[in-house]
């Protein structure tokens, strides 16, 4: 007997990665692309065509996206353009919608069945960004989720890591999403969602502050990054100052999350321990728990919420887009 089509599908829309989940008959089959595009003249076209290099042509230029976006940049000694700021809609891009639509058409693909549904990540809100909301960015995935051929469904983007990873705890823990933009932050206790927020900082932070110190761009600050760093062990100027850019974002979130808690402890009351779960592209760093569990270490007596245990999900670019699909096979079957 074959296996029955479970329908739903997910879309982590990260600052920096765009990604994708649906189950398949073999597992969880995930596509991710890169949140950056690049526009070149229209005369590059040849040129893109021999090498191979996928692009988007349009009347007055062409438009290179993702990984192939990043790596022309830093040929080129450019800056990527990001549709995505500080973890929404670029108010500054005026074609971050066009980009926008087509990134996600490209992991999401066409909907098995006509309105499938689709769980996409929202982010919280920055609580060290008055007025800034996520109003238009919800809005403006809702549109482009439907445009695809789906039905929307907007989630929580640290909520989904506690649906991913929190199982054995009866969905009872804390989630800290260290992205690129933002860094995003949940509570919840039997799967009901206590407390949400977002501060905003991130990896975009580190490699901002890091290109200043040293005068570097910032997607070369990114490319040392991905290429290997151990954050317990630089081994030059370039890799000190992502170090203590690091080390200064860590101290930043864990002290407003512990504010934060503090100021609410009144209204809830924990019975017991719960995990404290790590995920998000800027996680990726080497030594990266060993230096963030040094840092909370010497804040542990501060926090107001008693934790269990630290731990780094499997697949820190993934977590978001499983615990997501897991809702939307849930609610794809209800319907």
């Amino acid at each position: 007997m074959a296996d029955k089509q479970v329908y739903g599908i997910s879309l982590d829309v990260g600052t920096m990665n765009f990604v994708s989940a649906r189950r398949t008959a073999t597992g969880v089959e995930t596509k991710r692309m890169r949140d950056v595009f690049i526009d070149l003249p229209p005369n590059a076209k040849k040129m893109l065509r021999l090498s191979g290099t996928s692009f988007v042509e349009r009347e007055e230029d062409v438009l290179i996206l993702g990984d192939a976006a990043m790596e022309t940049a830093n040929v080129f000694g450019r800056e990527p353009r990001r549709p995505l700021s500080n973890g929404i809609v670029s108010a500054s891009e005026a074609q971050s919608l066009e980009v926008l639509g087509l990134l996600a058409k490209h992991v999401l693909g066409d909907p098995l069945i006509p309105g499938e549904t689709c769980f996409f990540s929202v982010p919280a809100v920055p609580i060290d960004r008055p007025g800034q909301d996520v109003i238009y960015h919800r809005g403006v995935f809702e549109r482009i989720v439907k445009e695809c051929g789906y039905t929307p469904h907007a989630a929580n983007e640290s909520m989904a890591i506690i649906y991913s990873e929190c199982a054995a705890e009866g969905f009872s823990g804390i989630a800290l999403s260290f992205g690129s933009g933002l860094t995003n932050i949940a509570l919840a206790i039997n799967t009901i969602e206590g407390l949400s927020f977002a501060v905003g900082r991130g990896g975009d932070w580190i490699d901002h502050g890091a290109s200043q110190s040293i005068g570097a761009t910032q997607a070369r600050i990114c490319a040392v990054k991905e290429a290997g760093i151990n954050l317990n062990a630089p081994r030059n100027r370039t890799e000190e100052a992502i170090a203590f850019y690091y080390k200064a974002l860590l101290e930043y979130v864990l002290d407003q999350i512990a504010a934060r808690f503090k100021s609410i402890e009144g209204q809830f009351a924990l019975t017991k321990a719960i995990p404290l779960i790590v995920s998000g592209g800027t996680s990726l760093a080497g030594g990266f728990m060993e230096f963030f569990t040094r840092i909370f270490e010497e804040r542990r007596k501060r926090f107001p919420v008693e934790i269990s245990g630290i731990r780094q999900v499997k697949e820190p670019l993934n977590a978001v887009a499983y615990g997501l699909l897991i809702q939307a096979i849930q609610e794809q079957e209800e319907e």
